[in-house]
């Protein structure tokens, strides 16, 4: 039986948001004036909350934002494991990957943020795989400032990962699931898998995984 150990990214594993740090991180070392522009990323983010921007629109222009029209390979390596080496980890998160790894689970990362950064996170972690939103490539194999598929959140997350276990062969009925994420966002893949844990739960997802009988974790 395959056994997979399925984790989110932000406020899970880390203890706090990832994403904007990484943009922030990326601008000061390749071009700091682009930190003066965050108050406009911070007004497409309050457009989202207002409901007249999707997640993906307001990713693809932030990052064009403080990046940059394209983020060279070499460039984006370095930033990804330079940020990688310094992100705040939650200490009951490492225990857990920990004793899942030691019970021969599949590590796998499964996160709304970009891929081309929280790769060399899950790889510092030990994953053996990652599902994440992904940015789209230039023909030179630069990162442009582009969603490329699905932004991996909410129902879209549950469907990259059946996808991922069905390019793999791995039938559903044979695999024992598992499930960590701190934000109700998650409720469908949280609802789909096996075990499902609550992990420093936002408000709603407390009240959710209550109902629902899930473990709540905390690694604060």
């Amino acid at each position: 039986m395959h056994k997979i150990a399925f984790y989110d990214l932000d406020k899970t594993i880390t203890a706090r948001p990832t994403w904007t740090p990484f943009l922030i991180a990326a601008a000061r070392a390749r071009a700091p004036w682009r930190l003066g522009l965050l108050p406009v990323a911070g007004g497409w983010g309050a457009a989202h909350k207002l409901g007249v921007a999707s997640r993906a629109s307001v990713k693809a222009r932030a990052q064009r934002l403080l990046i940059g029209r394209a983020l060279p390979d070499a460039a984006r390596r370095q930033l990804a494991e330079r940020f990688a080496a310094r992100v705040a980890l939650r200490p009951g998160a490492l225990e857990r990957i920990a004793a899942d790894r030691a019970e021969g689970f599949t590590l796998v990362l499964a996160t709304a943020s970009f891929g081309y950064y929280a790769a060399a996170i899950a790889t510092r972690l030990g994953f053996d795989a990652v599902i994440a939103t992904e940015a789209a490539r230039a023909a030179d194999g630069a990162w442009a400032p582009r969603v490329a598929g699905e932004n991996c959140y909410g129902a879209a997350k549950l469907a990259m990962i059946t996808a991922w276990l069905a390019d793999r062969g791995i039938d559903r009925g044979g695999a024992r699931l598992r499930f960590y994420s701190d934000h109700v966002s998650d409720a469908p893949t949280l609802g789909w898998v096996d075990e499902a844990f609550a992990v420093n739960p936002d408000r709603r997802l407390r009240r959710l995984a209550k109902a629902k009988g899930w473990p709540v974790l905390d690694w604060r």
